[in-house]
């Protein structure tokens, strides 16, 4: 039986790469960006007060929305916006409070926890619901304080929340700007080419026909007609199965596959998948060949492309800053894992299971942040035996908040919003107090539920948190309790 994972969303599909023909120019417009959230409605809470959450663009935030100024307005007047420069967004009116923390506005808010809202955060972490143990950390990310900890630095099993940690390793070793290369080279002899995987697991069936293309081009220019094809995969080392074994919610994990593997329509959640991605991506890129007039001898065959092989054509996928918003927003096992392997491959290691989980560690370690008694058994939160403290992760959000660190921003940007997108689409009712304020990222395996991300609270601080639990017996009811946490911290003492 399959582990619980977090659950499907609604987001939208989207294209994730672009190609390059062999001068290095786009071959196809460059229209494939990832819109990763949800423009969400303006909401009337507690004190009256409004908030929304939205638009980035490829992993930049162009605008943060916060608490409207005034609880006692309701109604068109209370939501306008003052007046902005020529093409800058209007934040709300009291966006100042929450953009400080990403490096303008005013000065924060005073430090601390007040007496009412720790109190209520002792009583909710006590919750039954929340199983045998919980560890809970929350920072101002502006003043780097811990306002509040429980089992703060207990290494517990993270589940999905673990993605977290994959991502800003990935983003401090490569930037936001970094895109995954699947390329196509031919020997000298133009006899044999070679469909080399770059480990992106978002290459779909019209990028690879695309690349197909331009391939078939390149060799008409050189009056080549037929060929023999051969896939490489070398990019990844190890095992390509998952310590879990096969499972819908992950493919074996190749350096080439189309859509995750996925041998159904859709492009996230669990689904059925091949058992060799590699040889079924060659196998679709031969009879696209076909179709440009290119035909292929006898069945792709895996092979690595010679040392001397000239590169023909080349597919680019989507910028780093948009995948990490998709890894983050759909929970995507397959994507996760593929960026902690471009960390172990930008670090030198063997681009396995053990690579991966060297170069995420020496990342963060390198970031300052406290690693002790972690380990990353993989990067997508899928292995029990992965370990994190609520410290870690908690700290993580808010170096990612940091305006020194304006690469790691994505994190933030692809956190699901509460009862708007991703794996938080179906939590939070219209009636809750967290609704379109809360930002996390979603953690579920058996007996294991975990909750991360931020929250502007009532004194305008933007606030990170983590929440790790184990030995959960009722999934639905930890969620809950979950949520009641995150959203006590939007409401002060609720």
């Amino acid at each position: 039986m399959a582990e619980p994972v977090d659950g499907p969303s609604k987001e939208p599909s989207a294209p994730w790469g672009k190609l390059k023909g062999l001068a290095g120019k786009p071959a196809l417009p460059d229209n494939w960006r990832l819109v990763a959230g949800s423009a969400v409605l303006g909401l009337v809470v507690a004190a009256g007060a409004v908030f929304a959450a939205g638009p980035w663009d490829n992993g930049q935030r162009t605008a943060e929305r916060v608490r409207a100024a005034d609880a006692g307005r309701t109604g068109d007047a209370g939501h306008r916006s003052p007046a902005t420069g020529p093409g800058e967004p209007a934040p709300a009116p009291s966006a100042a409070a929450v953009l400080v923390a990403l490096g303008t506005g005013r000065a924060p808010a005073p430090a601390g926890a007040a007496p009412a809202l720790t109190k209520a955060l002792d009583r909710l972490v006590a919750s039954h619901a929340l199983g045998t143990r919980t560890a809970a950390v929350v920072v101002d990310t502006t003043t780097g304080e811990q306002i509040y900890a429980h089992g703060a630095g207990a290494p517990m099993t993270p589940a999905s929340t673990v993605k977290i940690a994959t991502t800003v390793a990935a983003l401090s070793a490569l930037g936001p700007d970094h895109r995954i290369e699947t390329t196509v080279r031919a020997a000298p002899d133009l006899r044999t080419v070679t469909l080399v995987g770059g480990g992106d697991p978002t290459l779909d069936e019209a990028g690879l026909r695309a690349l197909a293309r331009a391939t078939a081009g390149a060799l008409r220019d050189r009056k080549v007609k037929r060929v023999a094809l051969t896939y490489d995969t070398s990019a990844y080392t190890g095992p390509a199965r998952h310590p879990i074994g096969p499972n819908d919610n992950i493919a074996p994990v190749s350096a080439l596959m189309i859509r995750a593997g996925r041998l159904d329509k859709s492009d996230h959640g669990p689904a059925p998948r091949s058992a060799d991605p590699a040889a079924d991506a060659a196998r679709a890129f031969a009879g696209y060949l076909a179709d440009d007039g290119v035909t292929t001898t006898g069945e792709p065959v895996s092979h690595r492309a010679p040392a001397r092989a000239a590169t023909l054509a080349t597919h680019r996928s989507a910028p780093l800053s948009a995948l990490v918003e998709r890894t983050l927003t759909l929970s995507d096992n397959d994507l996760a894992e593929a960026l902690a392997r471009q960390t172990a491959m930008e670090a030198g290691l063997p681009a396995g299971f053990a690579g991966a989980r060297s170069a995420v560690t020496a990342r963060l370690k390198a970031l300052g942040m406290p690693v002790k008694g972690t380990r990353f058994a993989d990067g997508s939160g899928l292995d029990r035996d992965d370990r994190v403290s609520a410290s870690l992760l908690a700290g993580l959000l808010a170096r990612a908040a940091d305006p020194a660190r304006p690469e790691l921003r994505p994190v933030l940007t692809g956190l699901p919003v509460a009862g708007f997108s991703g794996t938080l689409d179906g939590r939070y009712g219209e009636k809750s107090g967290g609704a379109g304020l809360v930002r996390a990222k979603t953690g579920t395996l058996t007996g294991v539920n975990a909750l991360a991300g931020t929250v502007v609270d009532t004194r305008g601080r933007l606030l990170a948190f983590a929440f790790l639990t184990s030995g959960t017996t009722a999934p639905g009811d930890a969620e809950k309790a979950l949520d009641a946490l995150a959203t006590a911290l939007a409401t002060g003492t609720r």
